[in-house]
């Protein structure tokens, strides 16, 4: 009986050990998208080809859409505004009418523009949806001469340009910070830990504090920091939680690190802020653990 215990926990360790989490950084910048102009199937893809003025989330996209039925690709041009996209057909002359219209489109205020600025340049067809998070579709409007119909995208999500970090977890699961976290990116694997109360995932992450280093805190050096990440013992995704230890945003400056007698354990001082009295951070790499402590 010994024995057949000793095996059991022999195997039971060998597959914990052979469980292996990996970290994946993909950027996307072109999306397909399925959908319907008038209850008839088509297939879009669009492309992000720069932003507007300084908002990543604003920029400009350009690509093609087919009706599936007979698969010709009519070119479409136009602007991704936070989720909402203002699309053009110009007709022969796409490219040479699109470098026009993104010239007359150089600030935000411009954007709030886009349509009536479009139209000085007689598109053949416009596509407008506009994004809505509680739903499962994007719905918008399809307009051709004095017609219009209604038009959908089945995605909830319609966003062109995207920072994923790919967490690539045991039981063939996946998950995205993108999703969960943020849409920053900038996450780096540190350790992994199992125990009792499930499963847990140390990141360090870098990352500007604003897209492309604009505005508020657009010069510094952004925000640095650490998360955990909670999961179950069948890694189902719970929570996670988040230690800055450099931060423009929150005033963080002049964090001391210190070491330990275990190479595994940093511990950073945080000094006194407006709005936040002094901590010290204790980084548990081996254990995959943070605790903050006055």
């Amino acid at each position: 009986m010994k024995k057949i215990f000793i095996v059991l926990v022999s195997l039971y360790s060998a597959f914990f050990l052979c469980q292996k989490i990996e970290l994946k950084s993909v950027t996307d910048s072109s999306q397909i998208f399925k959908g319907e102009i008038a209850g008839m199937p088509v297939t879009m893809q669009l492309n992000y080809t720069g932003i507007v003025d300084c908002s990543q989330y604003q920029h400009f996209v350009d690509g093609w859409y087919y009706y599936d039925k007979y698969q010709k690709k009519i070119p479409l041009s136009g602007i991704y505004d936070y989720g909402n996209l203002y699309l053009y057909h110009f007709g022969g002359k796409q490219k040479q009418i699109f470098k026009a219209f993104q010239d007359k489109i150089t600030s935000p205020r411009s954007i709030e523009k886009v349509d009536s600025i479009a139209k000085t340049f007689k598109p053949k067809e416009i596509l407008n949806f506009t994004s809505n998070n509680e739903s499962v579709e994007v719905a918008g409007h399809f307009y051709m001469k004095n017609k219009v119909h209604p038009s959908k995208l089945f995605t909830k999500n319609n966003m062109i340009y995207r920072y994923n970090n790919y967490l690539i977890l045991p039981n063939n699961k996946k998950i995205n910070t993108y999703d969960i976290i943020d849409r920053y990116g900038g996450n780096e694997l540190i350790s992994y830990k199992s125990d009792n109360n499930g499963n847990r995932v140390l990141l360090y992450f870098e990352r500007a504090s604003n897209f492309n280093y604009c505005g508020m805190c657009g010069a510094s050096d952004g925000e640095k920091g650490y998360r955990v990440l909670y999961f179950t013992k069948d890694w189902n995704y719970k929570r996670y939680e988040e230690f800055l230890t450099e931060s423009c945003l929150t005033n963080i400056y002049d964090t001391t690190k210190t070491k330990t007698k275990d190479p595994k354990v940093i511990k950073f001082n945080i000094k006194k802020t407006t709005t936040s009295p002094a901590y010290t951070l204790t980084v548990d790499m081996k254990n995959a653990s943070i605790v903050k402590s006055k």
